[in-house]
């Protein structure tokens, strides 16, 4: 079946991805300002994708508190996105738990075939281009989420950095 639709009839996409260390201290705070974040970002936009690489402490964390709002809220206007660098053996050995746990997952192209030691940096920038909005857990000045924030203040991409602890290039959202 063939369907026609006018440019007026697509939907806006707002994007968020998340960097974070692989470790959080106060994490009980960081998750409450995650939820006010996420909640306020499924009522003000039409739909939501957030983007994850699940590779810490607190990717896990952004995860399950996007899984729980979208769930207590009764929104069904967002998916929450993992976005591997390449195909992982976590993913082929648990393919099923993290399809039935995830909207959708997706290996990012360019990174899926360059050098592993670069892929996460790779895969970092190609979501931090795709986003309106990139929320981090940055306390240090070094590191893959810290390359990542300066990447994001870089090109200019609104940022919430929630670790604040460091002077950082951070510029605040709008």
């Amino acid at each position: 079946m063939l369907f026609y639709c006018k440019e007026d009839d697509f939907m806006e996409i707002y994007t968020v991805s998340f960097f974070g260390h692989r470790y959080i201290e106060n994490i009980f705070e960081i998750e409450q300002k995650i939820e006010e974040i996420v909640k306020r970002l499924i009522y003000e936009n039409e739909y939501v994708d957030f983007l994850i690489g699940r590779d810490g402490e607190f990717d896990q964390l952004v995860s399950s508190t996007v899984k729980r709002m979208k769930k207590e809220m009764g929104y069904s206007n967002s998916s929450l996105i993992w976005v591997m660098p390449y195909i992982k053996a976590e993913y082929e050995n648990n393919r099923e738990n993290f399809e039935e746990y995830y909207d959708e997952i997706e290996i990012c192209y360019e990174s899926s075939i360059s050098h592993p030691k670069s892929a996460i940096q790779i895969r970092n920038r190609r979501m931090i281009d795709r986003s309106d909005l990139v929320i981090f857990y940055v306390r240090r000045n070094y590191g893959g989420a810290y390359k990542a924030m300066e990447y994001a203040a870089k090109i200019g991409k609104r940022m919430i950095n929630l670790g604040k602890d460091i002077t950082s290039p951070t510029r605040t959202a709008r």
